[in-house]
């Protein structure tokens, strides 16, 4: 199956019936809500660790059980479920889906080689036909012109947009830990508590070691289990629940008045309100909902969320609240009051297990997330180049990267056995989950007067009314900086600095490219030969410019003067859109007079797309040069892409495998394949063509014997240096960081498996 063209697909069969909608609300209970649906382990013990006791009037459990209450309601209810699901980048969800919103229609170009023919993608367009009358009529065209000047605005608005990202990456340390840890910390009811600190640890350790070394096998093979496993633990939260009301307190709903947190922060004061850091872990995972909203759809999500996940979680915590509500006696220890101690004992070892199997789909699915936003922040050159593998041919969107697997697994090891307690892991878990939406709420106000059109007194209300409730949160979970808060925030300064670092770098490095490229008049005055000997075969240089020729082909040519028949200038790169269709993928344009056989080739991805193998690749290609030769478009020997101002109108968007008047023959046989050897495609004329003009027909059968005789790709291995009197700050971000991580990140996805013996590498120092 084609992962492209599996999307659209997979998309299109979303919206066909109430039963497939019914059918993804189901699956979605198994990689959105793992983790939202997993917080009863550790929300009560986190709230009573030390700033809270638990006394005869109640008031401290009535309390935080109605602030677990509405913070479910107002925040993964009404805004997620009702508000930022809308907010979709053509059905895409997250932190990047947002900024990438607001870039393109702040007409914000944070890419380097972005085009102006880019804002013709039909996912590009998506919406803004409806956006245009009422942006100018509601005054939002104002935040337009001041995010397009201010460059300083425009650097802010990275910054937090990284900032959140960063912070999802820090929750993909952190969550497994808490998730795990908490599981396992049941058997406290079954040891002492001497015993307890030397099997909790390494259980938790164990499992993490199990569950990070199984993610290349992919979740596609274990996957159809995790709805289940979330179902049953859904169902046991809830049906304890119900038994713990109806057993030791019907009148317990009484505490879902709001009139109980006022009695709450009135009667414990400074302890209540440090309490908060551990009352938000009941939003855990709300995120999910908007960056999983790409596998699903919102109606399946909402769905699952409003009818099952919502009233369950509500019960399991009116139950842990009439069962404590019942029981003074409980010794004030840090482990005693929890979800286990709620749990009737003939039930225990049974819920014990449910749990921890439940604890790792929670983490699966956080980890998987942490993998796909990562390949976002790549694909939009905000994070250095990792292998991305690719688990499932036929679920888009499932992958694995083995770097950042090993890396998490190693932090989340050291936060383990380092904190090895469930409270200051939680206030780390805390601070970073509460970071993340602060700045979904600032980046989706953004989004509701400058994309949707809408008044910005509505935006404002937006943000002032969940601001303030997430800033409450995020002040209650700071304060306890020294008791683990420090973890999310020196985890995201970290992975922030490599990406400001790599994206600075790469910009340099672009603007390095365009000031030193070489002017087409100096190619004109070489001939059609170019001055040198014109050798069979076709040459893809890889570049990132999208007009002009690349210094490293005048430095070739200048010391090996000889070259292909056929010269390819490649530049793939990503668009901020999550996919761009196969129709629209390929720009192809030709360089000077069309004897001289020089092409601008520009492929277009989005950050979600996966980029094919070398084989596809090749041959669509090939395929889009020829179909670009057929059409007959830019044959005129005066019509030269590179000296107009508006290049991109002479490029022409071709498609893949649409109509490109060739037969394609395989030269190899299976049992060949099988084997590992290579497989060569061949592409030939058809005899019943219809009729073209004989230089069209030259000119095809001259790419064919060029195809034939082989393709070598040139890349360029550059040397980035400040160049000299840079301050000390640029000299030590480029000459060494930035060059750190250049040198360890992977090279282009397409040149990955091309064989070493079809590439060349031409070498320059790029001061910058």
């Amino acid at each position: 199956m084609d992962l492209e063209t599996g999307k659209y697909g997979s998309s299109l069969k979303k919206r066909e019936s109430w039963k497939s909608v019914l059918l993804l609300a189901y699956q979605s209970l198994g990689v959105v809500y793992g983790d939202l649906s997993i917080s009863p382990l550790y929300v009560y013990k986190n709230a009573f660790a030390d700033d809270i006791e638990h006394s005869e009037g109640n008031e401290e459990i009535y309390g935080v059980l109605s602030f677990v209450f509405w913070t479910l309601t107002l925040i993964p209810l009404l805004k997620y479920v009702f508000i930022v699901l809308q907010a979709d980048d053509n059905g895409e969800g997250g932190t990047f889906a947002l900024y990438s919103l607001i870039c393109r229609h702040g007409k914000i170009g944070f890419l380097p080689n972005g085009q102006v023919i880019d804002e013709e993608l039909s996912a590009y367009k998506k919406g803004d036909e409806q956006v245009g009358p009422a942006l100018r009529t509601n005054g939002g065209v104002w935040i337009r012109v001041l995010l397009e000047k201010s460059r300083v605005l425009q650097k802010v608005l990275l910054v937090f947009a990284l900032l959140g990202t960063c912070m999802v990456i820090g929750d993909g340390v952190l969550t497994p830990a808490v998730s795990v840890f908490s599981a396992v910390s049941g058997l406290e009811l079954y040891i002492s508590k001497e015993q307890h600190r030397y099997v909790e640890v390494p259980a938790a350790c164990i499992i993490l070691i199990c569950l990070f070394a199984l993610q290349h096998y992919g979740t596609h093979r274990v996957g159809f289990i995790f709805a289940p496993i979330v179902c049953t633990w859904l169902m046991c939260i809830s049906i304890i629940g119900v038994y713990n009301i109806i057993h030791w307190n019907p009148h317990v709903y009484r505490a879902l008045s709001p009139y109980y947190m006022y009695k709450f922060l009135k009667k414990t004061r400074r302890g209540g309100w440090m309490s908060l850091g551990g009352i938000l872990l009941c939003i855990t995972g709300s995120e999910a909902m908007y960056a999983d909203l790409g596998h699903f759809s919102q109606a399946s999500i909402k769905i699952a969320f409003t009818s099952v996940v919502y009233p369950a979680l509500i019960l399991a915590y009116m139950g842990q609240a009439a069962y404590i509500s019942q029981h003074h006696n409980i010794e004030e220890t840090s482990y005693k009051i929890g979800f286990y101690v709620s749990v009737p004992e003939q039930v225990r070892w049974p819920v014990f297990i449910i749990a921890i199997l439940a604890a790792v789909v929670g983490s699966q699915a956080v980890i998987t997330g942490t993998f796909s936003i990562i390949k976002q922040c790549s694909a939009l050159g905000c994070f250095p180049r990792v292998k991305v593998v690719h688990t499932s041919r036929s679920v888009h969107g499932q992958i694995y990267i083995p770097e950042i697997n090993w890396i998490l697994m190693v932090l989340c090891l050291a936060v383990t056995v380092g904190f090895h307690d469930t409270k200051r892991l939680g206030n780390a878990s805390g601070l970073a989950v509460i970071t993340v939406m602060l700045v979904t709420t600032v980046l989706m106000s953004i989004v509701i007067i400058l994309c949707w059109g809408k008044h910005p007194l509505l935006s404002l209300l937006f943000l002032l009314t969940f601001l303030s409730i997430e800033s409450f949160y995020f002040s209650a979970s700071l304060i306890k900086f020294l008791e683990g808060a420090w973890v999310p925030l020196a985890l995201s300064l970290i992975f922030m600095l490599v990406m400001y670092v790599w994206h600075y770098g790469t910009l340099k490095k672009y603007d390095f490219d365009v000031q030193n490229k070489v002017s087409i008049a100096w190619l004109l005055n070489l001939g059609p030969s170019l001055g040198i000997v014109r050798v069979r075969g076709i040459g893809l240089i890889h570049t990132e410019l999208v007009a002009g020729i690349p210094a490293i082909f005048s430095h070739f040519v200048t010391n090996l003067p000889a070259f292909h028949q056929v010269l390819v200038f490649l530049c793939v790169k990503s668009v901020p859109v999550p996919y761009v269709q196969p129709e629209e993928r390929f720009l192809v344009g030709r360089i000077g007079p069309k004897e001289y056989r020089l092409y601008r080739v520009i492929v277009r991805y989005g950050y979600r797309d996966v980029q094919k193998d070398d084989l596809e690749f090749e041959r669509d290609l090939i395929s889009s040069i020829a179909e670009f030769i057929r059409t007959g478009t830019g044959t005129d020997a005066n019509h030269l892409i590179e000296d107009s101002e508006k290049s991109y109108e002479k490029l022409t968007v071709v498609g893949t495998g649409f109509g490109t008047g060739l037969v394609e023959a395989n030269t190899s046989n299976d049992n060949n394949i099988m084997n590992g050897d290579t497989k060569k495609v061949r592409f030939n004329l058809p005899r019943n063509s219809p009729q073209m003009e004989s230089g069209v027909v030259e000119e095809l059968k001259e790419l064919m014997e060029a195809r034939e005789a082989g393709m070598s790709f040139i890349l360029g291995h550059c040397y980035t240096r400040a160049k000299s009197g840079s301050g000390f700050v640029k000299r030590v971000a480029i000459n060494f960081c930035y060059e750190f991580l250049r040198r360890n990140s992977r090279g282009p996805a397409y040149v990955a498996n091309i064989p070493h013996a079809s590439t060349l590498e031409v070498g320059m120092v790029y001061h910058v």
